[in-house]
């Protein structure tokens, strides 16, 4: 695995010249969602689809 400064590096460099500072914080801000969901995953912290989708009917019917 990467240290978070070689993916910082990587996603700026990765990025177009003309990339604003927004750019740049929201490819942050997905890379870090992404690692802390793939970690939640890991940890077996996730929620069946059948069961999200139970929920979702149980709240659209109330």
């Amino acid at each position: 695995m990467s240290s978070v400064k070689e993916a910082a590096r990587s996603i700026v460099d990765n990025l177009p010249e003309q990339a604003t500072w927004d750019d740049l914080m929201y490819e942050l801000y997905v890379k870090q969602k992404i690692e802390a969901g793939l970690e939640a995953a890991a940890a077996g912290r996730t929620v069946p689809h059948e069961e999200v989708k139970a929920r979702l009917l149980a709240r659209k019917s109330q």
